[in-house]
This record gives structure tokens, C-alpha cells and sequence, in this order.
């Protein structure tokens, strides 16, 4: 089951398919939706939601809260009363990153979205980058845009060696060992087209934390997708904490040799057509 049903579903692309270009609407960029997954994030929401919409004229924000105790979805809600762009997804509970973003891509899709951003709400993602995110999937030269730490242009800024050395090398285990091209697999700065997004199967993403990142990816190139990287400077956290912990990782580790040994035993994602 794809993230849409299948009477929803946009037609499915491939690496090799000529995507038209998609048009920036004199309204600005009505048609991309960005999906904000937010637990705790009061001090930072209003900020980066004003950043958002500034940096994208005519897109609409979906703010997914999962419960957050610190009257985040609450005040999600004042801003989307003051904003019909703004839209809220309230969940019970904290459920994992994964999981709030498949939800919100449901909702995105659904609501009629041609380029689904994904992105963090504690300004680690500078919003001034988002043009220059969607601007592949928007002129047809991309499926999949992800913002590179790790690309010609990139780096990170206020991290430490262990910090920096955890991350590098988490991209550069998923990468080796699921065979994929990108340099940055476990960023989460993104820009999709929605074909694209509707197209992978949401009932087999067994990843609920970060490594979500690395799993979406790879199913996206297994099913033909055209992924490439822009250059963005990822800045910790201006407020709050941060979601890291050990946990996190070791999930990702598993869950890297998971997908590669479910490939080797044929169960792996396929392209549509392929048997």
C-alpha cells in the first residue's frame, strides 16, 4: 500500500522519465506543501512558520503535532487562524518522526500537493534555503531534492567531533551498504515530487526515528526516482532540545542491514513493472 490509495495515486516516475516541469503559479509557490512535524517546539514555531511562508509565497504549511505538552499545537492553531496557508495536523501522542511525516504526506497529498518539503521546525533547516530545495522538482530535473551537508557547498555549523563523526558515518554506512549515491542519506531537508512520494509503499517503512530519512531514500532509487543533492549549512537547534539519543542510532544501524538483507533475499522494492 502506497502512502495514497490507489484511486488518488499521481502517475508513478522513474529515473529515466522526462518530468514536466512544474509551474510556479502567479500566486507564488501555490502547489508545494511543506510538512512541519513539531513535539516541543513553542520557543521555535512561530518564527520559522513566518520564515517559511516568506521564503515560499503561496505555499501551505502543515504543522504535525504529536501531542506536544508545551502548547506547541495550540499555538499552531492560533497561527493557523490568523493564516489560511497554515494547516494542523494534531496526533495524540509522540509517535516517532516517521510516523508524523507519513501522516502529514498523507494529508499534503491528498489536499492536491505537486511538491511535498519535508523539514525541521527548530531552524537547523534554514527556510531561506527552500527555493533553491524545490527548484529541481519545480523545472522537471528532479523526483527527490535532498538539502547535502555532505555535497560541494554544504557543511554544518556549532557541532561537535562526536556529533559531526556520528553523522558522517551514518551516511556513509547506509550508503555503502545499501549501494545508494547520495552523500547525505540521513539528513532530513527534502523536497519530493508528489508522483514520486505517492508512489512508495508507506505499510513497509519499518523506521520510526531518523533513520526514516535513509529508508525513504532508498525506496524512492529502488523505484527509479531521480535524486540529487543542493548544498545547505545545517545549524543546531536555535531552542529546545534535541531529539537525538542512543536509541536513534542503533535503530538505524539494524534497520540499514535489514533493508540490504531483505534485497538479498528478493524482498526488496522493485520497480513498478519488475517482477
Amino acid at each position: 500500500m502506497s502512502i495514497l490509495p490507489e484511486q488518488q495515486r499521481p502517475p508513478e516516475t522513474g529515473a529515466r522519465d522526462a518530468a514536466p516541469a512544474l509551474p510556479v503559479e502567479s500566486v507564488g509557490y501555490a502547489g508545494t506543501w511543506v510538512v512541519l512535524p513539531t513535539y516541543n517546539e513553542a520557543a521555535n514555531l512561530e518564527a520559522v512558520s513566518a520564515a517559511i511562508l516568506a521564503a515560499l509565497p503561496g505555499c501551505t504549511l502543515l504543522v504535525v503535532d504529536d501531542g506536544s505538552p508545551d502548547g506547541t499545537g495550540v499555538m499552531a492553531d492560533r497561527i493557523a487562524a490568523a493564516n489560511g496557508l497554515v494547516r494542523v495536523r494534531h496526533r495524540r501522542a509522540k509517535q516517532g518522526l516517521g510516523r508524523a511525516y507519513l501522516d502529514g504526506f498523507r494529508v499534503a497529498l491528498a489536499g492536491g500537493a505537486e511538491v511535498v518539503v519535508q523539514m525541521d521546525a527548530d531552524w537547523s533547516h534554514d527556510p531561506a534555503a527552500l527555493p533553491s530545495l524545490v527548484g529541481p522538482v519545480l523545472d522537471g530535473r528532479a523526483d527527490l531534492v535532498i538539502g547535502s551537508r555532505y555535497t560541494a557547498g554544504g557543511g554544518t555549523a556549532n557541532w561537535g567531533l562526536a556529533r559531526r563523526i556520528i553523522s558522517r558515518s551514518g551516511s556513509l554506512f547506509a550508503r555503502t551498504v545499501l549501494r545508494l549515491a547520495p552523500n547525505d542519506l540521513t539528513g532530513g531537508f527534502k523536497a519530493w515530487r508528489s508522483a514520486t512520494l505517492a508512489s512508495v509503499p508507506a505499510d513497509g517503512i519499518r523506521a520510526g526515528g531518523y533513520v526514516f530519512q535513509i529508508e525513504m531514500t532508498y525506496r524512492a532509487t529502488r523505484l527509479g526516482a531521480r535524486v540529487t543533492e543542493v548544498p545547505i549549512l545545517f545549524r543546531d537547534r536555535l531552542a529546545g532540545q534535541s531529539k537525538m539519543s542512543r536509541r536513534i542510532i542503533f535503530e538505524a544501524f539494524f534497520v540499514v542491514l535489514s533493508l540490504r538483507w531483505d534485497e538479498l533475499r528478493g524482498r526488496g522494492p522493485k520497480r513498478p513493472g519488475r517482477s
